[in-house]
């Protein structure tokens, strides 16, 4: 070795010392075996999800197959060990490590027992969860996951002191460990590159499971995101918001309830032709109009809520340099009386500027122990003292009219047996575990059915709040879901998967809307025609901003009637010839 990489890379010992023992060399270990060590350990034991879904890949049983297997392993050890390589420093090396480690373990749990996969998306979800919702997760299948990743690496990282280098040193053999890992990676490209290409093109999951590069790479784009997108401020919209003709000397206002669903699946509604009536009170009635071709803006409540009350759309939305103004403030903007009542994880942001009224055991002073249960309430706590509520708001706005908006807890998983009252628990026996993969998978289905038969339950009772306001108001409800759930369909359950690779049982969601007779009046929009219309029609969440204003007949330029689903009935309304007398 030439004597200038010998300086370089080689420890030097202090001046006037002599070489160390065997047994101290034993105890003192290179910087650069940690990082071999760790990024094994990550790129194998913790990424069993990633080479689960490998294993299914056609061909993986022939000599070609193995082939691939084993060069996608060396890349995703030499990705983990050109990360660590940027920190391998004396006082970096090891607590970065260690955070690795303890994101894989934790990454690995989720991926194992939900199928869910880490992206920017899914971590957003994460960091918005509450304590109550985080408390849902806990199992003793997650210690045990979590402690046998993380134990042995942390262990053996604790009692092997590193070799100290100097600074240049180290600067050198993390460059060099840098180089030497990007080479890995070209190489191990460069021989399965055909197959590589293939299956990351085929195959889009597979990228979002290795971990816990997945992890990083997700961290990194909520981090960087202002670099993309102007956060320090709120950007208009509707400001030009007016109401319309038919607020002009109205004799009772418009009182419109928006029912915002959790994790709610559209083929588990009874009503919507599933096999079971999950939707008993709600199929007895023939005044509802249920859109069965309905489809969310993401797959979670932190992707959709802000996306749906947006006037982008879920593409615009993605894409966007700055935030917006929601559907909450340009209804505000018009003129009318706003209440957001929620009895979930908040708002997203979505009802800042009009606030919010918490109704969880958790956060309510009383709470009602016919519906609430330790931290949490059933969702038929938000009409308690609705009333009281709504006459609380600003008088002026009231006599315009009206819209309270109703987050649910609906559906939301993993404890779905905690959503139903014991009366609405008409399918058994229930999964009673978080750990879905430890029950029957009709257990889980069955656990999840109550949930809708309470979400039956609450919203016939909205529908005899909203007639006991009939004599005062023109009365409307319009019922959706933030994202649908997976019930354990191919190993997934839960919700969150990256749009593009979600099933549809993630993203097809129910859409209910009733209207008064004298809201239809008002409306020029017959139930009847909007049965036929929207019975299968395609609509999705980029619908809802702009219908809601076409309901509420607010004129705004960010209005956009192509997009309002119920035009097409108010038009045939309006243009079916009027009955003499």
């Amino acid at each position: 070795m030439p004597l200038i990489l010998q300086r370089l890379l080689l420890p030097r010992l202090a001046p006037g010392t002599q070489p160390s023992p065997a047994s101290t060399a034993k105890r003192h270990i290179h910087p650069l075996w940690v990082v071999v060590f760790i990024s094994a350990w990550l790129a194998t034991a913790c990424n069993v999800p990633l080479w689960r879904e490998v294993a299914q890949l056609p061909g993986q049983g022939s000599l070609r197959g193995w082939g691939f297997a084993i060069a996608f392993a060396f890349i995703v050890a030499a990705g983990n060990a050109a990360l660590l390589s940027l920190l391998a420093w004396r006082w970096t090396l090891k607590p970065a490590a260690a955070l690795l480690v303890v994101m894989a373990a934790f990454g690995a749990y989720f991926m194992l027992a939900y199928g869910v996969a880490i992206d920017a998306s899914m971590l957003t979800n994460v960091l918005q969860t509450d304590v109550k919702e985080a408390g849902d997760l806990l199992n003793w299948r997650m210690l045990a996951t979590v402690l046998a990743l993380a134990v042995p690496p942390l262990w053996w990282l604790l009692r092997r002191p590193v070799l100290r280098l100097s600074l240049l040193r180290h600067a050198a053999h993390n460059g060099l460990l840098l180089a030497g890992a990007i080479a890995v990676i070209v190489v191990c490209l460069l021989l399965v590159f055909q197959d590589f290409a293939s299956t990351m093109r085929n195959h889009t999951k597979l990228r979002y499971l290795i971990n816990p590069l997945n992890s990083v790479y997700a961290l990194g784009n909520i981090a960087t995101k202002p670099l993309r997108m102007d956060t320090s401020k709120l950007l208009p919209v509707g400001r030009d918001a007016q109401l319309g003709a038919s607020y002009a000397g109205q004799a009772r206002p418009p009182l419109l309830v928006l029912v915002l669903g959790e994790t709610g699946r559209s083929d588990n509604f009874g009503i919507n032709g599933y096999e079971r009536n999950t939707t008993p009170l709600l199929a007895a009635r023939t005044d509802l109009v249920s859109a069965r071709n309905a489809w969310s803006c993401g797959t979670s409540t932190a992707a959709s809520v802000p996306c749906m009350f947006s006037h982008l759309g879920r593409t615009g939305y993605d894409a966007r340099a700055a935030n917006f103004e929601s559907l909450i403030d340009v209804l505000h903007h018009a003129g009318l009386a706003v209440l957001w009542v929620d009895n979930q994880s908040g708002c997203k942001g979505v009802c800042d500027r009009v606030g919010e009224t918490l109704t969880s055991a958790q956060k309510s002073p009383a709470p009602d122990p016919a519906l609430c249960t330790g931290s949490e309430c059933l969702d038929r706590v938000m009409l308690q003292d609705l009333d009281t509520r709504i006459a609380a708001l600003p008088a002026e706005q009231r006599q315009r009219g009206t819209v309270v908006v109703l987050h649910q807890m609906g559906s939301h998983g993993p404890a779905y047996y905690k959503r139903s009252a014991p009366d609405n628990k008409k399918f058994g026996p229930e999964c009673t575990s978080t750990s879905l993969q430890e029950c029957d998978r009709q257990q889980v289905v069955n656990a999840y059915d109550n949930s809708i038969v309470e979400t039956d339950h609450f919203l016939d009772s909205v529908l005899k709040w909203l007639a006991t306001q009939d004599r005062k108001a023109h009365t409307a409800m319009v019922y959706v879901a933030d994202h649908g759930e997976s019930l354990g369909e191919n190993n997934l359950y839960l919700h969150g998967l990256p749009y593009s690779v979600a099933p549809d049982v993630q993203k097809h969601v129910p859409w209910i809307t009733w209207l008064s007779p004298a809201m239809q009046a008002r409306t020029q929009l017959a139930t009847s025609c909007l049965q036929r219309d929207l019975a299968e029609r395609r609509i999705t969440h980029d619908n809802y901003f702009h219908s809601v204003l076409g309901l509420l007949d607010v004129k705004t330029g960010a209005y956009n009637p192509d997009l309002d689903m119920y035009a097409a009935c108010r038009h045939a309304s309006a243009a079916k010839p009027k009955a003499a007398g």
